[in-house]
């Protein structure tokens, strides 16, 4: 069950990748089918877009959608005093140093006209053969949710990055964490006024609540938007 399904996320063999990875998932002599040992698992109550709506929904903020930071990466360094930067962070130094490694994401959506395709959310196939890693039906993230008579399923497979491509995972074995430390030192002794977070710019593979918490963690550190 490990073994393929790993093989198949990452492109590699599982002995290439760090140990951290195989410790996410719980190992346990018990009929407990839960993903994690958290007490308290799923997502919030509307999804996560409310939240960020609320958030963005404030007079001193302003949105700017459909905008690429690298069309005008110098003049956002210049105007403000602090920037947040969530994407790559061998992107935003021009690859100074080389490439990070990287896996991506391909997504094949389908509305079907049933109420009920697999019954769950997710499930996952862990076998070598079969080339997705998950099949994902939306309806049910949020029980009783949905059209009647019609349903969302989403193929997930994974695939290799090159640049143009969406980036997912960052691929923490011992060359490219070596690496990121590299670009990691140099942003701290060239550009202090710029954080670097999520997956991409901390070069780390997190957890959504393990994202949440880094950035309250790196809001209280920081003592921003207090009044």
């Amino acid at each position: 069950m490990v073994k393929d399904y790993t093989a198949k996320q990452w492109g590699r063999d599982p002995k290439e990748l760090p140990a951290f990875i195989i410790r996410r998932l719980p190992v346990r002599l018990t009929f407990d089918n839960n993903y994690f040992n958290d007490p308290y698992q799923g997502i919030p109550i509307g999804g996560y877009t409310q939240i960020v709506e609320k958030m963005l929904d404030q007079p001193n903020i302003s949105v700017q959608l459909n905008t690429d930071f690298f069309d005008n990466r110098e003049k956002y360094l210049q105007d403000y005093d602090r920037v947040i930067f969530t994407g790559m962070i061998d992107q935003f130094f021009d690859y100074k140093f080389g490439e990070l490694e990287y896996r991506s994401l391909r997504f094949e959506t389908e509305i079907l006209d049933k109420d009920n395709y697999q019954g769950n959310a997710v499930i996952n196939y862990t076998d070598a053969d079969t080339k997705f890693t998950r099949i994902i039906e939306h309806k049910f993230f949020e029980f009783g949710a949905g059209n009647k008579g019609k349903t969302v399923i989403t193929h997930e497979y994974p695939q290799d990055w090159s640049r143009g491509v969406e980036p997912y995972y960052p691929v923490n074995n011992q060359e490219n964490d070596h690496l990121f430390k590299k670009y990691r030192e140099y942003a701290n002794a060239e550009f202090p006024n710029v954080a670097f977070g999520g997956r991409l710019g901390m070069y780390r593979y997190y957890n959504m609540d393990q994202v949440i918490a880094a950035a309250l963690q790196f809001v209280e550190t920081n003592n921003m938007f207090k009044q």
